[in-house]
C-alpha cells in the first residue's frame, strides 16, 4: 500500500513518523527545495509543489498511491491540489482512499452551542468558505469514481513543538478573555489515530469532527499550563484590547462546541488525550516548556 501526502506539514509528518511503516512507500510534497533536503532523513520521497516549481514525477506517484492525504490549505482563488491534480485523480479508474484535513471552522458561529456532522455548515470567513468548497469537490470526486473520501474536520491542533507551554516559556502567551467563548482542541496524536482509522474503515467515506471532549475557554488553558510550569499566568486581557491579528480575531468571532460522538461511535476512536488537561500534562512530562 502506497501513501502520497499533499503537504508534508506538522500533521502529515507526524503521521508518517508514527504509521509510515504500515505502507510500502511514502511520498509527499513540500513548497520549497530547501524543505525537501530537511526531510531526506525521514524516509519520505519528497517532491516540490509550489507556485514557482512542480516536480514532474508527482502525477505518477499520485496515480500509484492507494492513500492520498491532503493537508494543503486552499489558496485565495483556488485550491492548489484540486486545480493541478483534481482532474488527474478524477480520471483514475481505481479505488483510492482520500483523507482531507479540513476544519470545524466550516460550521461558523453557533453562539456556543453544540455542532455535529448533521449541522449545516455556515462558514463566516472566506478561509472557512474555501475549505467547505474544497470538501465538496473531494466528496464529488469520491462519489463519481469509487473512491473513499474522508473529510476530517479538525479542532485547534496542539502537540509536541506546538503548544501553550512553549508559548509561556517564550513569553508570547496571551490570556485573552471573551465572555462565554470556548474552543475545542485536538492533540496531533489523536489526529494520527483518526487518519489510521479512516484508512482502515470499510465504509464508503464520510465526514467526521476530530475534536476533544472538553471545549473550554482559552484563558483556562493558559492558566492550567502555567500551573503545571509553576509560574504565574499572564494577566487577563479583554479580546478588544489584546491587539490580536486579524486572523486571531476571526477565531474569536466564532463560538461553538464540536461533538466527537460520531468519531467514537463509527470510527471507534478512543482519544489518547480527551481533554486539554491530559494533553498538557503529557507534554509537560515529556519536557515541553522546560529549560
Amino acid at each position: 500500500m502506497n501513501l502520497f501526502a499533499f503537504g508534508l506539514g506538522y500533521c502529515a509528518r507526524l503521521f508518517i513518523a508514527r504509521s509510515g511503516s504500515s505502507f510500502d512507500a511514502c511520498a509527499g510534497t513540500v513548497r520549497a527545495p530547501a524543505k525537501a533536503g530537511e526531510l531526506a532523513s525521514e524516509n519520505i520521497e519528497t517532491f516540490v509543489f509550489g507556485p514557482e516549481h512542480e516536480d514532474a514525477a508527482i502525477a505518477e506517484r499520485v496515480a500509484a498511491a492507494d492513500v492520498i492525504l491532503v493537508s494543503v490549505p486552499p489558496g485565495v482563488s483556488a485550491d492548489p491540489v484540486l486545480a493541478r491534480f483534481g482532474h488527474c485523480i478524477d480520471r483514475l479508474r481505481r479505488q483510492q482512499t482520500i483523507v482531507y484535513l479540513s476544519t470545524i471552522g466550516v460550521y461558523g458561529d453557533a453562539r456556543g452551542e453544540w455542532v455535529d456532522e448533521k449541522t449545516i455548515p455556515a462558514p463566516s470567513s472566506e478561509r472557512s468558505l474555501a475549505r467547505l468548497t474544497v470538501e465538496k469537490s473531494w466528496a464529488a470526486i469520491g462519489k463519481e469514481n469509487d473512491k473513499k473520501v474522508y473529510i476530517l474536520r479538525l479542532a485547534g491542533i496542539y502537540g509536541p513543538g506546538r503548544n501553550v507551554l512553549l508559548n509561556l516559556k517564550a513569553g508570547t502567551a496571551k490570556r485573552v478573555v471573551k465572555r462565554g467563548q470556548v474552543f475545542n482542541r485536538i492533540h496531533v496524536e489523536d489526529i494520527c489515530r483518526t487518519i489510521d482509522a479512516a484508512i482502515a474503515h470499510k465504509g464508503p467515506g464520510d465526514v467526521f469532527n476530530v475534536s476533544d471532549d472538553a471545549p473550554a475557554p482559552p484563558q483556562d488553558v493558559i492558566t492550567y499550563a502555567a500551573m503545571l510550569m509553576g509560574i504565574e499566568p499572564p494577566p487577563e486581557q479583554d479580546v478588544e484590547a489584546a491587539g490580536l491579528s486579524p486572523i486571531a480575531r476571526s477565531f474569536y468571532a466564532e463560538n461553538k462546541r464540536a461533538s466527537n460522538r460520531k468519531l467514537k461511535d463509527e470510527l471507534g476512536i478512543k482519544l489518547a488525550f480527551p481533554t486539554y488537561r491530559v494533553g498538557l500534562e503529557a507534554l509537560w512530562e515529556a519536557g515541553e516548556g522546560r529549560e
